[in-house]
C-alpha cells in the first residue's frame, strides 16, 4: 500500500486508514481481528478510533489486538476526544481537565503509552480554543501523544486553530482534519479542503462510501441485515438519500461495470486521489468488506470518468467561496 505523509509532518501513513466504530458491538473480536491483520498484511498502518465509540469498547477491542495479535510498533494509533464520555456538564466537552483525563482513559483502553495521532473530535464553543490547544501542547510534551489534528471542523475553525498553533515557534501544529468527504457529500471543498491545503493539513475522509450508499447496494431496497436496516443507524443513511444522491449512485455503477470493477472501488478511488486527501477511513462490519476496500487499492479512474463523476456530484459554489475549476 502506497504510504502518504500526514499534511505538513514527518508522519507517514498508509493511504487507507483502517476505521473502528463498529468494533466492540456489530464487530465482535474475532472478526475485528481478522479485519486487523487483513488490513496490516496489505501494507496499512493508520488505525482509527474514538473514546466514544461503543462506549470505550472499541479502543478495548483494540487494544486487546495489539497485545495479542499484531505487534504495536506495526500500527500507527488514532484516537479522539471532546465527545462525552461521562455524565454532567465535565462529562465532555475540550476543556482541558476533561482533555486530559479522556487521554488518560483512551491509553488505558488501548493498553499503550502514548498514541500516534490526538484528533479533537468536535468544536467546543463553551471553551476558549487557547485553552483547547494548550492542552494539545501538554499532551505531546508529555509524550502521550506523537501528532495532533482536529475532526469535524468547520473552514474558518479548521483556519482559527491551525493559525493560532503556527503563530509562535514551539506550539505543536495540526497535521490533519478528519471530516466526512465522499461523492455524496462535497461540501468540504468550499473552505475546509482551502484551509487544510494553505495550512498544511492533510485531510482523513471518513465515510468516503457515503455512509454504504455509493455501493450500490440500496439501489432497488435494503437488504436484511444491512446497516440500512438496523434502527440505529437507518437514519444515518436517509440523511444523505436524494433524487440527487440517487444519480450520483447510478453514475459510479456505471463506471463500476466500464471498468469492471465494483461501485465501491470506484467511490474509494475517487476520494483517495482527490487534492490535499491523504487517506480515506474505511470502516466494515465484517473482514469480507473490508477486503473489497483493500481490494480498490489497484483501481485508477481514467480522466474521461472521473470528469463525468465530478460533473454529476458537484456541489453548488457562489459567492465568496466560488473557487477556479481544478
Amino acid at each position: 500500500m502506497e504510504q502518504r505523509a500526514l499534511g505538513r509532518s514527518g508522519l507517514v501513513v498508509s493511504r487507507l486508514a483502517l476505521g473502528t466504530m463498529t468494533w466492540g458491538r456489530d464487530t465482535d473480536e474475532d472478526e475485528a481481528a481478522m479485519q486487523l491483520t487483513a488490513f496490516v498484511d496489505a501494507g496499512g498502518t493508520l488505525v482509527d478510533t474514538a473514546d466514544v465509540y461503543c462506549d470505550g469498547d472499541s479502543e478495548r477491542t483494540l487494544g486487546r489486538l495489539l497485545a495479542d495479535v499484531v505487534p504495536r510498533s506495526e500500527v500507527l494509533l488514532a484516537t479522539k476526544a471532546v465527545g462525552r464520555t461521562g455524565p454532567g456538564p465535565l462529562g465532555r466537552g475540550a476543556s482541558r481537565g476533561h482533555l486530559l483525563s479522556a487521554l488518560d482513559a483512551s491509553l488505558r483502553r488501548l493498553g499503550v503509552d502514548h498514541v500516534d495521532l490526538w484528533q479533537l473530535h468536535a468544536w467546543d464553543d463553551l471553551t476558549p480554543l487557547e485553552e483547547t490547544l494548550t492542552a494539545c501542547d501538554a499532551a505531546v510534551a508529555s509524550g502521550r501523544v506523537r501528532y495532533v489534528g482536529v475532526s469535524n471542523f468547520t473552514g474558518w475553525q479548521t483556519a482559527q486553530a491551525a493559525t493560532w498553533q503556527r503563530a509562535w515557534p514551539g506550539r505543536t501544529p495540526l497535521v490533519s482534519t478528519q471530516v466526512e468527504y465522499s461523492l455524496l457529500q462535497r461540501g468540504i471543498e468550499r473552505e475546509v479542503v482551502p484551509a487544510a491545503e494553505a495550512l498544511g493539513l492533510g485531510v482523513l475522509p471518513w465515510s468516503p462510501l457515503g455512509r454504504g450508499l455509493l455501493t450500490g447496494k440500496y439501489r432497488t431496497g435494503t437488504p436484511e441485515g444491512s446497516r440500512g436496516a438496523s434502527a440505529q443507524w437507518a437514519g444515518f443513511l436517509d440523511d444523505l438519500r436524494s433524487a440527487t444522491a440517487d444519480r450520483i449512485v447510478e453514475a459510479v455503477v456505471t463506471a463500476a461495470d466500464g471498468l469492471g470493477t465494483t461501485p465501491l472501488a470506484v467511490a474509494l478511488a475517487w476520494v483517495r486521489d482527490r487534492p490535499g486527501v491523504v487517506a480515506p477511513v474505511v470502516g466494515a462490519r465484517t473482514a469480507v468488506q473490508l477486503q473489497e476496500s483493500l481490494d480498490a487499492e489497484a483501481v485508477r479512474l481514467p480522466a474521461a470518468i472521473r470528469t463525468a463523476l465530478e460533473d454529476v456530484s458537484a456541489p453548488h459554489f457562489s459567492y465568496p467561496d466560488q473557487r477556479a475549476a481544478r
